[in-house]
């Protein structure tokens, strides 16, 4: 194995185990996190099927490049990818733990807080930013086409999520409180 390989597989372990860990924390609590396809119909659950089986098709196709060393990419494209997946991964982390108990994965009827602290100062979405820098940097270290055509997919579903689910729940959810933090906080990265 190359250190490509172990590294790229720890920085993933990493992710899903930070990931199934509240899942299982907040489920000891009562706590249903996720909500993929749950209550919708219509394009907001067609997104958000699609996104979960984008999500799960594109690390299956990661774990086949990282066991096959399916790479193109030179060294240092490399190296840089390593730095970004681990950004990523730090990302997500952080917002995941930011959030605490208003985390869910998929968009929830549940009442929650709206979160602005933190790192939600600088990224309305900091764990969807998380997940496509994650994706971004994996593609950066075993660069293979297939790879990119199943991470591209993946990053576009997220963004749809966002922008014709998520978006429109925190409008509901949260009403002026939250068009005022939309109009100071981009929606991946950066105030306004």
């Amino acid at each position: 194995m190359t250190i490509f390989q172990i590294l790229t597989a720890i920085i993933l372990l990493v992710f899903y185990a930070c990931y199934y860990a509240k899942k299982i924390e907040q489920k000891k609590k009562g706590i249903h996190t996720t909500q993929i396809g749950k209550g919708k119909q219509g394009v907001p659950l067609y997104i958000e099927i699609t996104m979960g089986i984008a999500t799960f098709c594109v690390v299956v196709v990661e774990v086949i490049s990282i066991v096959l060393d399916w790479s193109i990419s030179p060294v240092w494209v490399r190296i840089a990818g390593l730095t970004i997946s681990a950004l990523g991964v730090a990302l997500f982390i952080t917002a995941m733990l930011t959030m605490r108990d208003s985390w869910r994965a998929g968009v929830s009827k549940d009442k929650t807080e709206l979160v602005t602290s933190g790192v939600f100062k600088i990224s309305r979405n900091p764990a969807f930013l998380g997940f496509d820098l994650m994706y971004l940097g994996v593609l950066m270290v075993f660069f293979n086409w297939v790879l990119l055509i199943f991470s591209a997919f993946a990053i576009l579903t997220l963004h749809l999520q966002i922008v014709n689910n998520e978006e429109d729940a925190m409008l509901l959810a949260f009403g002026d409180e939250y068009l005022n933090y939309k109009k100071k906080v981009n929606r991946y990265l950066g105030r306004k």
